[in-house]
């Protein structure tokens, strides 16, 4: 007879799932080019071994802090952490099933209120508050590369912890390709909006050059 997976387990597997760099990996170069309407700006960006990042050859500041971010929201998910230090002061426990097969997970203990669900083997929802904004995550499809996952298609929705007002929400496709012993992201398109008016806003990387590891 079968154990039953608790809820720990589910979430745990689909966590471990995700595809991250390994704790070698040497950082990497790109070429950028950065599109929104009709305007475009492009530069050279590099990610160093400690996962700091430089975006270089930018003229306008405001679009170079834009892809800078870009490329901190990048490196924030390809970091490999154990379950354990990530999660090991939460408890989970199962919340409902929903139409598509996707189980809900509950948190309580240090991320007390967050919520997840989990598809397949993936984490397809992600609910969290972080910095009095609640962040809603929904994931439509993915990519698999053979040692985890990548998110696909998913879109972000932004509410006021406080008083639940809408603060915005975007669309996201990203495509990655393998580069060496590793993937790496070489297109990234968001859709937003302001003022009433869709925005789409595009980051292609290109010329990807893995860094030389140093040697010790």
């Amino acid at each position: 007879m079968t154990t039953p997976l608790t809820a720990r387990d589910l979430f745990r597997r689909a966590y471990e799932n995700r595809y991250t760099w390994d704790r070698n990996f040497p950082g990497y170069t790109a070429e950028v080019q950065w599109k929104r309407g009709e305007a475009v700006a492009s530069g050279t960006v590099r990610i160093h071994p400690d996962l700091s990042v430089e975006v270089m050859g930018v003229a306008d500041e405001t679009t170079q802090a834009e892809i800078q971010g870009q490329l901190r929201e990048i490196v924030i998910h390809r970091v490999r952490r154990s379950f354990e230090d990530t999660h090991g002061k939460n408890s989970f426990e199962y919340g409902a099933t929903d139409e598509t097969g996707a189980v809900e997970i509950l948190v309580s203990g240090k991320a007390m209120g967050d919520r997840y669900k989990v598809r397949n083997n993936e984490v397809c929802m992600v609910h969290r508050q972080i910095h009095g904004v609640v962040v809603t995550i929904n994931t439509f499809s993915s990519q698999q590369t053979g040692t985890g996952y990548l998110s696909h298609r998913y879109d972000s929705v932004y509410h006021d912890g406080k008083t639940g007002v809408l603060k915005g929400a975007s669309q996201f496709e990203d495509q990655y390709q393998p580069v060496g012993n590793y993937h790496i992201l070489t297109r990234r398109v968001i859709q937003s909006q302001q003022d009433g008016q869709s925005i789409t806003t595009e980051f292609a990387f290109s010329k990807v050059q893995i860094l030389e590891p140093v040697a010790v």
